[in-house]
């Protein structure tokens, strides 16, 4: 009866395992989408809100793999309502000990990266950044996003080939 319990993602403990261990990942993943911290947070809530009111038609083994659909289903959805474009939210820097001509060329920088990452097509923008900043490997975000490792590695391809361009003299 124990196997039971633990297959089941109704149980308040395994259902907990499953938020603790993917909801920060869900997060970061549709945040890089929205560009919005609100929206990515509720659409978190929401597909796991859908799990639990799912949960006994859902596995544990596919239970990640579901709260990723959901929220990417949530996010296109969102999208097709208000045709949203990602604006990618600046890293604010705190230290001011450079020199004002460092300090200018480090925000022309930041802009011209903003601008290139914007410029994107939505699918390498997300790869990009789930690798970049989040360090998921090809085989997690594959997972994620429902395609082959080598639909990612060919994202990341174009992703750096279009940055490299667009940033050239940097």
């Amino acid at each position: 009866m124990k196997k039971e319990i633990k297959d089941n993602v109704c149980e308040d403990e395994v259902y907990s395992n499953l938020f603790r261990a993917n909801s920060k990942t869900v997060f970061n993943y549709i945040y890089y989408k929205f560009g919005n911290e609100e929206k990515a947070y509720d659409a978190v809530q929401e597909a796991f809100a859908r799990l639990w009111e799912n949960c006994s038609k859902v596995t544990p083994t596919k239970a990640r793999a579901y709260v990723y659909t959901i929220a990417n289903n949530l996010y296109l959805n969102v999208l097709k309502a208000e045709k949203v474009r990602l604006k990618y939210a600046d890293r604010v820097n705190t230290t001011n000990h450079e020199t004002p001509e460092y300090v200018m060329e480090e925000n022309e920088f930041r802009k011209k990266l903003d601008a290139a990452l914007n410029g994107l097509p939505e699918n390498q923008r997300t790869t990009f950044l789930l690798n970049r900043i989040d360090g998921k490997k090809y085989a997690e975000i594959a997972e994620m996003e429902g395609v082959s490792i080598k639909a990612i590695e060919k994202r990341m391809h174009l992703a750096l080939k279009s940055l490299r361009e667009q940033i050239e003299g940097i």
